[in-house]
């Protein structure tokens, strides 16, 4: 684990401060949980993610889908390619999404281009791609997207499979 060589004190009610920096690089925004693991007398936080519990069933998701509709398949959580399947799975699986997904993920509405057009699905990286993306509500709550990706075009099926497939896992987590 690399140092920051940052040094914080713990006020009286137990309470430390993440520094802006810090919570800028790893994408923590204000009201986030954190994961708190201890070992021996190491305290370590990490993002927590209702995704993260879904790995399983997300993984299954996408290779399903894939295996029916031939396209590439991915889901997100609020940072990360999480699962994935298809042709383009290696270029973005475990990467941050772009700025412009999570913009789309906090407007809340499916967004289907069924000819190519051009989005940035990593920041700073555009490309061609015909699509649909299904924002994976919970509670209200945008926690992740469903993409189908297809370098030719995407159908009516392609646009109803994202829609199952981020209905399902909102109603799954919530339970």
């Amino acid at each position: 684990m690399k140092s920051t060589g940052v040094v914080r004190r713990v006020d009286d009610l137990g309470r430390i401060v993440i520094p802006k920096e810090i919570r800028r690089t790893l994408r923590i925004r204000d009201g986030e949980s954190l994961e708190i693991f201890v070992d021996r007398e190491m305290i370590a936080l990490k993002k927590f993610s209702k995704m993260t519990d879904m790995d399983e069933i997300s993984k299954q998701l996408v290779d399903i889908v894939n295996s029916v509709t031939g396209q590439s398949v991915f889901i997100t959580d609020r940072d990360t390619f999480i699962a994935a399947s298809g042709n383009l799975k290696k270029k973005y699986l475990n990467k941050p999404i772009s700025k412009q997904l999570e913009l789309i993920m906090k407007d809340r509405s499916m967004i289907a281009e069924k000819s190519l057009h051009s989005i940035e699905l990593l920041d700073a990286e555009k490309a061609e791609y015909s699509y649909v993306i299904s924002p994976v509500i919970m509670n209200g709550d945008a926690i992740g997207l469903v993409l189908i990706i297809s370098e030719q075009s995407i159908s009516q099926v392609e646009e109803k499979m994202a829609d199952v497939v981020s209905k399902f896992l909102g109603k799954h987590i919530e339970e």
